[in-house]
């Protein structure tokens, strides 16, 4: 099921404490799946840029979810 919210063109950040730091890009959403660019690795000189698919249904706050980041010039 499609969680609420979950948009193209948003960038969301990832909880783990293992990624942090990682940011994605979600380019498009299906009924499953959020595809989404790596914009920031968890890591120096990790790989960023490369495509990765997400279930929708773990773009949430938990511990080992992802955040919705606020957009860049918002109010």
């Amino acid at each position: 099921m499609r969680q609420p919210g979950v948009q193209a063109g948003q960038v969301w950040a990832d909880n783990d404490k293992r990624s942090e730091d990682r940011t994605l890009r979600v380019d498009a959403v299906d009924a499953r799946y959020a595809h989404c660019t790596v914009l920031t690795a968890a890591t120096p000189g990790g790989r960023t840029g490369h495509r990765v698919r997400i279930l929708v249904e773990r773009m949430c706050p938990t511990s080992t979810g992802y955040r919705l980041l606020p957009e860049a010039g918002a109010v």
